[in-house]
């Protein structure tokens, strides 16, 4: 029998979210998170409150849900961040097309430099070139770390066993630094010749371009940053009549 494992790189929560997305297609989920999140307080000046807050990832939507004036105007970087967003309580969210670039050019269009900052809420480490873009724009920019992402120490050992066993027949990489770390700790646990036969899916050319130094199978990546289309690479199981998941994942 073919292997139907899929290797799932994304942080939690989003890790479960996958998993079922992928579950639905027929496949095993083989869980294997490359970074662990954790929410951080937010600290804004006194008195003082953003013309609007953009956010660049369903982390930091998730991070403001206790912490942030939900009555702020978002604008989201995709649609599964804007989802997230709303679920933390935000009522005017607007989502730009899946990119920094197109967050800042969104930006851009819908806001006026004059009227004040903008809060831009990250992870550590994160979004440095939107915040210089914003500024070029003219925008008053607080970037505030909102979560920390921290590298996994090792590959569980259910997706050690299953990758030693030939189980596995796809990995799914959802950005650059997961795909970077999980390749990390495949090259730890010595299971580099593994890869041979898997096919590594990526969710942007940009992330796949950080996959092409190890030995997959093959590289593939979506056109766009969209989850659905990262699901449509990977196609049901032979045999399964539909290939739509019964519920989308998110970015």
């Amino acid at each position: 029998m073919p292997p139907r494992g899929v290797l799932i790189t994304r942080p939690e929560p989003g890790c479960a979210e996958t998993a079922a997305a992928v579950a639905a297609l027929g496949w095993q989920p083989v869980l294997a998170p490359a970074l662990r999140l954790q929410s951080l307080p937010l600290a804004l000046p006194a008195g003082l409150a953003p013309q609007a807050v953009l956010l660049p990832s369903r982390a930091a939507a998730r991070a403001l849900a206790s912490t942030a004036a939900t009555a702020w105007p978002v604008l989201a970087v995709g649609s599964g961040t804007a989802a997230e967003a709303r679920r933390a309580g935000f009522a005017a969210v607007d989502e730009a097309e899946g990119d920094a670039a197109s967050l800042a050019g969104l930006a851009a269009r819908r806001l006026d430099p004059r009227k004040g900052a903008l809060l831009l809420a990250v992870g550590r480490g994160y979004s440095v070139a939107l915040v210089a873009a914003l500024r070029e724009r003219g925008f008053t920019v607080w970037r505030r770390v909102v979560y920390a992402a921290r590298p996994a120490a090792a590959l569980p050992d259910s997706a050690v066993a299953a990758l030693h066993a030939g189980g596995v027949r796809a990995a799914l990489f959802l950005s650059p630094r997961s795909a970077r770390i999980a390749q990390h700790l495949l090259r730890q646990a010595g299971l580099i010749e593994n890869l041979r036969d898997i096919e590594a899916l990526a969710l942007s050319t940009r992330i796949a371009a950080a996959l092409a130094d190890m030995p997959w199978k093959a590289i593939r990546a979506t056109a766009k940053p969209d989850f659905p289309a990262l699901l449509a690479l990977l196609g049901p199981t032979p045999g399964k009549p539909n290939g739509r998941p019964d519920s989308e994942g998110q970015e």
